[in-house]
């Protein structure tokens, strides 16, 4: 049975460019007495995939940073029609990341760029965030050879 209360956040032909290492691709804000849980995301190349050089990207998962508020509001839109919209706030591409607070990081891996990413979390493994933990970011830690185009999608569920 499909769960109630998922949101997909989204970003089309996003521009990395070679000249930045870091950018918040997403951060996810939970409101008051309203937990979110990242069930999945997936990033992927667009444009120039075949002259795109072959590198390894590294992304994080992580949380209580302040929110930057640097990134392009984006508005979650909900996967089941008769869900209502979200509470939680997202931005995407933030290029000036998120770096005051503690971070405590919840996740770590990389992908080919030119095979892109995906990472479907199970129940039992899907990281959390409440209010109290500011914000949750996915975050991209790598300099490209190459301005490229990135599509990416973040599947939130609202608690």
């Amino acid at each position: 049975m499909a769960q109630r209360g998922v949101y997909t956040v989204v970003f089309v032909e996003a521009s990395i460019t070679a000249a930045n290492t870091d950018y918040d691709l997403w951060e996810l804000v939970a409101v008051d007495d309203r937990p979110i849980e990242l069930v999945a995301f997936t990033l992927g190349v667009t444009g120039e995939v075949g002259d795109a050089q072959d590198e390894t990207i590294s992304v994080k998962i992580s949380t209580d940073f302040t929110v930057s508020s640097n990134g392009t509001a984006t508005t979650p839109r909900p996967t089941d029609p008769r869900d209502g919209a979200a509470a939680f706030t997202a931005e995407t591409i933030g290029a000036t990341v998120a770096n005051t607070g503690t971070e405590i990081i919840n996740f770590a891996d990389s992908f080919n760029v030119r095979a892109g990413g995906q990472w479907i979390f199970p129940e039992i493994m899907r990281f959390k965030w409440d209010q109290a933990d500011t914000a949750c970011y996915i975050r991209w830690m790598t300099t490209v050879a190459d301005t490229l185009l990135l599509n990416g999608t973040a599947w939130v569920r609202e608690l």
